[in-house]
This record gives C-alpha cells, sequence and structure tokens, in this order.
C-alpha cells in the first residue's frame, strides 16, 4: 500500500476493536483486502444517504463526520468510520468529508467478505466483537 507499510497497516488494524483479537496472520489477510485511497483537502468520502459500501481505517489526514451542518465527530489516523456497511448494505447516516489531505484504507464489504470466506479466524473474531457490542447495548439499555 503506498505510503504505509503492510505492517504500519497491520498495526493499525490491530487497534480497531472489530479485528484487535486477530492474530499477526489474519491481519496481513484483512489489510491486503483493502484499498489505499486518497482524497484532497474537502473531498467527500461518503455522502449522507448513500448506500454504505465498506469500512474505512484513517491512515494519514483527518476526516470529519458531518449531518445537517453539524460535525459529529473528527476521525484521526488510526481511527475508523463505516464498519457497519461491512455487515449490511444500509444507506449513510451522515456525509463524512476530508478536512485536510488523508488517506484511508477502504475495504468494501463484497471483497472483504469475498476474501475472508476462507479466514474462519476472522469470522469467529467479527461475531465475538458483534456479541459483546450487543450485550454491552442491552446492560446500557437496562440500566
Amino acid at each position: 500500500m503506498p505510503g504505509a507499510t503492510e505492517a504500519e497497516t497491520v498495526q493499525r488494524l490491530a487497534s480497531v476493536p472489530l479485528f484487535s483479537s486477530l492474530s499477526d496472520r489474519a491481519l496481513r489477510s484483512v489489510a491486503r483486502t483493502g484499498v489505499d485511497r486518497s482524497y484532497a483537502a474537502g473531498e467527500r468520502i461518503v455522502a449522507k444517504g448513500e448506500k454504505g459500501i465498506g469500512f474505512y481505517l484513517v491512515l494519514e489526514g483527518r476526516v470529519e463526520v458531518r449531518s445537517d451542518g453539524k460535525t459529529l465527530a473528527t476521525v484521526a489516523p488510526g481511527n475508523f468510520f463505516g464498519e457497519m456497511a461491512l455487515f449490511e448494505e444500509q444507506r449513510r447516516t451522515a456525509d463524512v468529508i476530508a478536512v485536510s489531505a488523508a488517506r484511508c484504507l477502504v475495504l468494501s464489504r463484497h471483497e472483504f467478505w469475498g476474501k475472508m470466506n476462507d479466514e474462519p479466524e476472522v469470522l469467529r473474531a467479527l461475531m465475538a466483537e458483534l456479541v459483546r457490542r450487543l450485550r454491552t447495548t442491552s446492560q446500557a439499555l437496562s440500566e
């Protein structure tokens, strides 16, 4: 991947909760599935209302998540957005705009699942993380 070594990308992926329990081999496999994309300052990365195609890991620069003119979050290198699009094709709930020149590792749902079908370790880890998130949400709602 231009600009980042595979080892750097693997290290960043390891910090993402969805992927943090994966082995180094599995992380390398996920990293090779992604596409390194660059965005100019001011460029829209995803648009509110469009179908979500995948997950974005910010490698360089900063991006903002915006909705109805309000900034909801600033996403810095090592952070991510769009993870739910790996699991379902729903419309995006916000715009994401590069506020500086930015690079992202993009994992499209179709490429990801096409390659991960042969990676049971990845699938088990993803399921475990989803169950953990559901349990946390359920506990928060019941309090």
